[in-house]
């Protein structure tokens, strides 16, 4: 089963866009069904929090209570293995997306997936594929059906 990471730009679309159902979303759903298994961090879910409680453009465009929020983040926490000790790593133009990579690592995973330029940009690093939430959603497909 593929190991993924999913970084805050897919989290957040997932919590924005549930009932639409957009395929960040529909990656949370798939991996409560067992169709690959989800790692994070600590620093990962705390910036998908940050983001979606301090982020005024957000909340101007998208209405929802900040316990929305806390049951969102506590609910993929659950869903997910919570990977710490994470490498120090220096590979992005901005690093504070290095924790997403070092994350990936950390988590020995297959794939990160985001939509965040400055890493796809990379398309891989240390054997990892860094995908968009579409590509990685065509990828799960072609696992399936290999099986």
């Amino acid at each position: 089963m593929p190991k993924a990471v999913l970084d805050t730009t897919v989290l957040v679309s997932a919590f924005l866009k549930p009932i639409s159902g957009g395929v960040s979303f529909n990656l949370l759903r798939l991996a409560e069904q067992g169709s690959f298994d989800l790692f994070l961090s600590n620093d990962i879910l705390e910036e998908t929090a940050r983001v979606l409680l301090r982020e005024g453009r957000m909340r101007k465009r998208y209405a929802y209570p900040d316990a929305a929020v806390v049951e969102f983040c506590r609910n993929i926490a659950i869903l997910s293995t919570i990977v710490d000790n994470l490498p120090e790593v220096s590979v992005v133009r901005d690093p504070e997306d290095d924790m997403v990579i070092a994350s990936a690592i950390a988590a020995g995973a297959d794939y990160l997936v985001s939509r965040d330029k400055d890493l796809l940009v990379l398309g891989e690093h240390e054997g990892i594929k860094i995908v968009s939430p579409e590509e990685f959603s065509l990828a799960l497909r072609g696992d399936q059906q290999s099986r």
